[in-house]
C-alpha cells in the first residue's frame, strides 16, 4: 500500500521537538494538492519520506538516512556489544567547577550497542555521570518523532551543556546530569548516529522498539556495574508518551522473570505527551475553546468529527493495519480544522510567535555535530546524523493511535511512580483537556482517591511554578509559563521537579489551592 500526505500538523506533538509531518491516508492514483498551515504553501504530495525532507530542512535540519558504512574496525560486528569511549566535547567553556578537568574526571561517555536482536543495528548513545554524585539515580530519556534524535534534548533541553552561536558550549546550569546519571539513546534504529545497513532492522511497533531499549540496558549495567544498584527512571516527551509506558512495562516483566541484571525500576515520567490518542484527540476543542482560539459556534462544529475519529481507532486498536492509518486520517482532520479557525499560532506555545516558517531553529545542534573535532571526540566517524528521519517515522505509521495507557495500571498498582507533567501554553500535546483527562479515566487501585485528591502549588524558590496533584505512585503536574517543551521554557522548575520526584518528595514546599480544585478534576 502507497501512502500519501494530506495534511500536516500533528507531529509536532509526537515528534518531540516539533517537527511537522503530514496527515496521512490510503493512497489513491491521484496527487492531493495540500495546504501547510504554517506558512500557507501548496505543493503536491505522494511520499511521506518526501514531504518530511522539505519540512525538516525549513527547521534547518537536514535529513538523511543513515549510510550503511560501518564506520571502523572499531565498532564492527566483531566487537562487543557495547562499545563506549570517554570523551571532552571541543570548545568546552569551563565552569569553576568544571575547570582542568580531565576526560575521566568529567565522566562523559559515548558508544555504540550492537542490538542484539537485529541484522546489522548499532544504537548511539550518551552517558553523562552525574555531576552531584554517582549514587544518583540514573535517567533515561527519550525523545520521540518516532524518529527525532535525543541530541535535540542534550542540547536544547536538559543536557549538561547549551550551544553558543560561536559553535562553543556553555554549561547548563540547570542540565538534569546535577541530580543524576544521565543517558540520552537515539533510537528506534535510523534515529541520530544511530545505524544500520539493512532494513529488516526498522522497528514498526513498541514491541520492537521496548525490547531493543531493555536489551541495551542490560548490556549497559554490564558495563557499568557500579550503577546496578542505584534507582532507575524512564523520563521523555512527545511521542515518548508512546515509548515510555511500553519501555517500562518490558523492564517490569524482565525484573519480574529474572531476565538478565535486575533493573531498579522506580518510576517513569512522560512530559507533553501522546499516550491515549481516543481521549486525547477528542479534547483538543476544550482546550481551544478554554484558551479562546476557537468560538462556540467552532467548538460545537468541529466536534461533529469526534464520532468518526473515535469509531476509526476502535477499529486500529482491533484490527492494525491500515484501519491505523485511516484513524490516525479521521483524528487529525480535528486539529487541523481547529488551527484553520485559529490562524497562524505558535501550536507548541500559544504566547509567541513563530519565528521562521515553522517556529523554532535548531540548526546550530547539526552545524555543532558536523564539526570534526566534535566526531573525532565521539568516535562517530562519517556515519551521517540523522535530527530526524522520515524512514523511521513512516516505519511506525501504524503505531500512532494505539493506546499506550493500558499497560500504566498494572505498573503503578505494582508501586512504580508515574509523573505526568504538561506545559500550560502547549496546543499540540496540551495539559487541560488531553493529559489532565487520559491520567484521570485511566483505571487504577487508587483511582477514586487521585481524583479526591487536592491541587497543591509546586513552589520553586517562593513562586508558584506549577499546580501539583498527587495520590500514591501517580503524580500530575501542570507547569506555569511553558509550552512543549517544559525543561527549555522553564529549566530551573524542570530540574527541581526532577530532584524532588526521584527523592520522593515532589508536594515539598508545596501550598494546598482549594481554589484551583476543581481546574484539574472537572473537565
Amino acid at each position: 500500500m502507497e501512502i500519501r500526505i494530506l495534511s500536516l500538523p500533528m507531529i509536532i506533538c509526537l515528534c518531540f521537538i516539533f517537527l511537522l509531518f503530514s496527515h496521512l491516508s490510503s493512497a489513491t492514483t491521484t496527487t492531493t494538492t495540500t495546504t501547510l498551515p504554517t506558512d500557507g504553501l501548496r505543493f503536491n504530495a505522494k511520499s511521506p519520506s518526501l514531504q518530511a525532507e522539505k519540512l525538516i530542512r525549513q527547521l534547518n535540519l537536514f535529513p538523511k538516512d543513515a549510510t550503511t558504512e560501518v564506520m571502523d574496525n572499531y565498532y564492527s560486528s566483531a566487537a562487543p556489544k557495547l562499545v563506549e569511549k570517554s570523551f571532552k566535547f571541543p570548545n568546552l567553556i569551563e565552569s569553576s567547577s568544571s575547570s582542568g578537568s580531565s576526560v575521566e574526571d568529567l565522566g562523559h561517555h559515548a558508544g555504540y550497542y550492537r542490538i542484539q536482536h537485529s541484522h546489522a543495528a548499532r544504537m548511539f548513545y550518551f552517558f553523562f555521570e552525574s555531576r552531584n554524585s554517582k549514587k544518583d539515580p540514573v535517567v533515561i530519556w527519550l525523545t520521540g518523532g518516532p524518529g527525532c534524535s535525543s541530541e535535540l534534548a542534550v542540547f536544547y533541553e536538559n543536557g549538561p551543556f547549551t550551544i553558543s552561536d560561536n559553535m562553543s558550549l556553555v554549561w547548563n546550569d540547570y542540565g538534569w546530569d546535577k541530580a543524576s546519571n544521565l543517558i540520552y539513546v537515539d533510537q528506534p534504529t535510523g534515529t541520530g548516529f544511530s545505524y544500520s545497513s539493512d532494513k529488516r532492522d526498522l522497528r514498526q511497533n513498541e514491541e520492537g522498539v521496548s525490547n531493543d531499549l531493555h536489551d541495551f540496558l542490560q548490556a549497559f549495567f554490564a558495563k557499568h556495574p557500579q550503577f546496578q544498584n542505584n534507582d532507575f527512571y524512564i523520563t521523555g516527551e512527545s511521542y515518548a508518551g508512546h515509548y515510555i509506558p511500553a519501555f517500562a512495562s518490558r523492564v517490569h516483566k524482565g525484573n519480574k522473570a529474572k531476565e538478565g541484571i535486575h533493573i531498579n525500576l522506580k518510576g517513569f515520567a512522560i512530559g507533553n505527551g501522546l499516550t491515549n490518542p481516543a481521549i486525547q484527540y477528542k479534547a483538543y476543542t476544550d482546550y481551544a475553546l478554554k484558551m479562546k482560539l476557537i468560538q462556540q459556534s467552532d467548538y460545537k462544529s468541529i466536534n461533529q468529527m469526534i464520532p468518526e475519529c473515535e469509531r476509526t481507532i476502535e477499529l486500529c486498536g482491533t484490527n492494525g493495519g491500515e484501519d491505523c492509518i485511516t484513524a490516525y486520517s479521521a483524528c487529525t482532520a480535528i486539529f487541523n480544522k481547529i488551527l484553520d479557525v485559529a490562524g497562524d499560532i505558535n501550536y507548541y506555545d500559544i504566547r509567541k510567535q513563530c519565528e521562521g516558517n515553522l517556529c523554532y531553529d535548531f540548526s546550530n545542534m547539526e552545524k555543532f555535530l558536523n564539526q570534526k573535532s566534535v566526531r573525532d571526540a565521539l568516535g562517530v566517524g562519517n556515519i551521517d546524523f540523522v535530527s530526524c528521519s522520515p524512514t523511521v517515522y513512516e516505519a511506525m505509521l501504524m503505531d500512532w493511535m494505539k493506546n499506550l495507557e493500558v499497560g500504566i495500571p498494572a505498573l503503578v498498582n505494582d508501586g512504580i511512580k508515574l509523573l505526568i507533567y504538561a506545559g500550560e501554553y502547549d496546543l499540540i500535546c496540551n495539559w487541560l483537556a488531553g493529559n489532565s483527562n487520559w491520567v484521570h479515566a485511566m483505571e487504577w487501585s487508587g483511582q477514586q482517591d487521585f481524583a479526591r485528591a487536592p491541587n497543591v502549588s509546586f513552589v520553586v524558590d517562593g513562586t508558584e511554578a506549577g499546580l501539583l496533584k498527587s495520590h500514591g505512585p501517580l503524580s500530575f503536574l501542570k507547569v506555569h509559563n511553558a509550552g512543549h517543551m517544559v525543561p527549555m521554557d522553564q529549566p530551573k522548575a524542570a530540574l527541581e521537579m526532577l530532584t524532588r520526584w526521584t527523592q520522593g518528595r515532589l508536594t515539598e514546599a508545596a501550598a494546598v489551592g482549594t481554589e484551583h480544585h476543581h481546574l484539574l478534576t472537572v473537565l
